[in-house]
């Protein structure tokens, strides 16, 4: 399947200083984009980016999406208009050797909170801004949105004093009165 969104840029082509990136998805972008993530609508979708050479062929690639668009609130169901505002910072390094080990033999690996993830693979020399994009505008979504001012009203059989099993309490059975064996 092919991404919603894509700008390919090539690493080998960047100055050594940086270059300054901005992307405007069109109407079918925006479109595709929409129905991928249960978006009725999305109204406007940039993007910008500053992306750096770094040491040792690594890129790095900082910048911001900003989209308005449509989404349906998880209480009424009635659309509403929603914006995503989501930071972008992200490493890319050259995709390693097929077969080379990404450590010693033997060296176990260990994680901290404060490590810094593992930079993206570089491509065939190249970075998708467009699929970067398009994997922050996701990640910025509201899962559950919430049409500002509605507000959940559980019903009555949701409340612990009117329990579905309330008719039960106090009932007398065969496992009140020893499991249900009958003596001889």
């Amino acid at each position: 399947m092919p991404e919603p969104l894509s700008r390919s840029i090539r690493v080998d082509a960047l100055p050594k200083e940086g270059q300054a990136f901005s992307i405007e998805a069109d109407a079918a972008e925006r479109a595709a984009l929409a129905a991928l993530n249960g978006a009725p609508e999305i109204a406007s979708f940039v993007a910008t980016f500053e992306v750096k050479p770094q040491r040792r062929g690594e890129v790095r690639v900082r910048g911001a999406v900003h989209a308005e668009l449509t989404q349906i609130c998880v209480v009424s169901l009635d659309p509403f208009p929603a914006v995503v505002d989501e930071a972008i910072d992200v490493r890319f390094a050259p995709a390693p050797e097929a077969g080379a080990p990404r450590r010693p033999a033997g060296e176990e690996e260990a994680f901290s909170i404060a490590d810094e993830d593992e930079p993206d693979p570089i491509v065939d020399g190249k970075i998708d801004l467009g699929a970067l994009a398009a994997e922050f505008f996701t990640l910025g979504l509201d899962p559950y949105p919430r049409k500002p001012g509605v507000v959940f009203a559980p019903t009555e059989f949701a409340s612990p004093t009117h329990s579905p099993f309330a008719g039960l309490k106090g009932a007398v059975g065969p496992h009140a009165t020893g499991g249900g064996r009958r003596r001889r």
